[in-house]
């Protein structure tokens, strides 16, 4: 709707700039301007009827013949109304030599330069969406080298004493970088729930009774969780903030709550930890780093989100008192595109 009222506007803006020049300020004419404006708003509207069917054809096409096909089916758009307008008013098609002509070339001027102009913004935006896309993968495919170690000397130190655990382990840890390797943008939401849950699994071993999770769902997300889609490997790297920011610094430990609900419209996650307090005795530099890593995973995700679903995409941060809330929005969605949404 709004690309038909931009085109009207276009449309009308034109009839103006014409008219003013073939009558003048002083001479304006309302009925020569509502003539222009009818002929220029078929030649507008018809065009755009016709191209849009065309669009999936064109798109494979070089840009020389989508460019070349465009330009010929106004230029054909132009000539027909051009024609049928001398038709109705002089009686014959052919009356007005001059006036074809000059119809033709203005019709030639400036459906050129729209082409040429939605041609370049049509450009601008497939660079905006492959940028967006190299970025949305790179931080896909991010895995903090401190996670892979402690992994790999937590399996070392099982093997001997608890083979079948580290077995479980290295299975856990084989699922994380199936998922960190794995092409597809989204997954469903029942797999990332269970990849998350594989994650925290591992950390556990190593955290003890220190890491206790409670997980908190809605009434709908059993129903639709196999359905529902959610970027890959979005929720991990909040639980992975929350134990390495939160519970690790803490020598007691604490609770990580993660509540997921599903709505009609939207997909709401909450990951809620405690957070050290700024009088701790942990070091400053420790202190720095770890707040400098959280921000940079939360503006990791929240590029991901806007990628995927630009405004609709949120990551709300709130602090109080000695707990930090990570709230993540989106809208629902069950299928699984490809596409990454322009800005």
């Amino acid at each position: 709707m709004q690309a038909v009222l931009a085109l009207v506007l276009v449309g009308e803006l034109l009839a103006l700039a014409l008219t003013l020049s073939d009558t003048g300020l002083r001479g304006f004419s309302w009925f020569v301007f509502g003539k222009v404006s009818f002929l220029v708003l078929w030649v507008v509207l018809v065009s755009a009827a016709l191209l849009c069917p065309l669009r999936p054809w064109l798109a494979k096409q070089n840009s020389l013949v989508a460019g070349s096909v465009s330009y010929g089916l106004v230029l054909a758009v132009t000539l027909f109304f051009v024609l049928l307008g001398q038709f109705v008013m002089l009686g014959s098609v052919l009356a007005d030599m001059e006036g074809i002509v000059t119809s033709m070339i203005i019709s030639a001027v400036f459906a050129g330069v729209a082409l040429r102009y939605f041609y370049l913004q049509q450009q601008l935006r497939n660079q905006q969406q492959a940028e967006l896309l190299a970025r949305f993968d790179a931080l896909q495919s991010r895995i903090r080298p401190h996670f892979l170690f402690n992994s790999m000397n937590t399996i070392a130190s099982l093997i001997a004493v608890d083979p079948e655990t580290a077995e479980r382990m290295v299975v856990n840890l084989s699922h994380l970088f199936r998922a960190t390797l794995s092409e597809s943008r989204l997954v469903p939401l029942k797999n990332e729930l269970q990849l998350c849950k594989d994650y925290v699994a591992m950390e556990q071993l190593r955290l003890g009774n220190r890491l206790r999770m409670e997980w908190r769902y809605g009434a709908e997300v059993n129903d639709v969780s196999a359905s529902q889609t959610i970027p890959s490997l979005l929720l991990q790297p909040l639980i992975e903030n929350a134990i390495y920011h939160g519970i690790q610094p803490l020598p007691e430990g604490g609770d990580i709550v993660v509540s997921v609900d599903v709505s009609d419209k939207t997909v709401t996650i909450v990951v809620t930890n405690p957070v050290s307090s700024p009088k701790s005795n942990q070091p400053a530099s420790e202190t720095g780093a770890a707040s400098s890593g959280n921000g940079l995973a939360l503006a990791n995700i929240r590029h991901r989100l806007t990628a995927l679903y630009g405004s609709e995409g949120v990551v709300q941060v709130d602090k109080e008192d000695a707990v930090f809330t990570v709230t993540l929005r989106y809208p629902v969605q069950t299928n699984l595109p490809v596409k990454i949404k322009d800005n």
